[in-house]
This record gives C-alpha cells, sequence and structure tokens, in this order.
C-alpha cells in the first residue's frame, strides 16, 4: 500500500468528508484542482442565515421523515407574477384584520351595551349576553 501526502485541499472539512463516502481508488483519483472546484460548488449549495431555521425528523408508521421551515428576509427579485399575488395576499390579510377588528369592536359594544342594561329592541335579544355571564357564572 502506497502512502498518499495529503493536500491542503484533502483538510478541508467538507472535501474530507466527501472523499471518506467514496472508495479509496476513487477518492485518491481527483487532482487538487478538481477538489477546489468540488469545495466551491459544495459551498454555492449551502443555505444562508435565516432568522428561522426550524430542522427536524419526525416516525410516522414505518418511515422518518424530515422538516424544514426557513424564514427570512426575501433578497430575490420578484416575478411580475409573485408581485401581484404578494399583493393580493397582503389585501386579503389586510381585509380579514379589519373585518376581525370590526366584529371584535361590535361585539365590545353589544357586551357594553348589554352590561348597562340598555335594550334597543322591546323583546329581542342575540343570547349573546347570556351566553357571556354564563361564562364567569
Amino acid at each position: 500500500m502506497r502512502k498518499v501526502l495529503k493536500t491542503a485541499i484533502q483538510d478541508d472539512p467538507q472535501i474530507s468528508n466527501l472523499l471518506e463516502r467514496m472508495p479509496d481508488d476513487v477518492s485518491q483519483s481527483f487532482s487538487e484542482k478538481q477538489l477546489t472546484c468540488l469545495k466551491v460548488a459544495l459551498a454555492s449549495r449551502q443555505w444562508g442565515q435565516h432568522k428561522i431555521d426550524l430542522r427536524g425528523t419526525f416516525k410516522w408508521f414505518h418511515y422518518r421523515y424530515y422538516f424544514v421551515v426557513l424564514a427570512g428576509k426575501n433578497r430575490r427579485e420578484l416575478s411580475a407574477r409573485e408581485q401581484e399575488l404578494s399583493q393580493w395576499i397582503k389585501a386579503l390579510i389586510v381585509g380579514g384584520f379589519i373585518l376581525f377588528s370590526w366584529a371584535l369592536g361590535l361585539l365590545s359594544l353589544y357586551l357594553l351595551k348589554s352590561a348597562l342594561g340598555i335594550n334597543l329592541f322591546g323583546d329581542f335579544s342575540l343570547g349573546i349576553w347570556d351566553w357571556f355571564k354564563a361564562l364567569f357564572a
């Protein structure tokens, strides 16, 4: 067995990990230039830093599944279709928030009216006040 001198690129953790997973005859056939190109290709595939980086695995029946949730600032250029979709989603979120706030405000006013004993319509009730009182009884 002949002893092969390790080059500086072979000491790199990424490259040494890659070479360890190959048969010896294949791993020793790479030139230093080829290993450098492999390192550049591997480095370009790594994910950047994200505000939210959640990774994990779980077992379900006889299989193991993995999940990755990444979130952060979008640095890509959006296509026209993506920009239009983004505007629609923003409008739906804002509209939903306004609708929810409006309904919560009306509910609060109705509960306040009922707590003060103000009856706008003679013998009519929505039953919300009775339900609310039953929650705390």
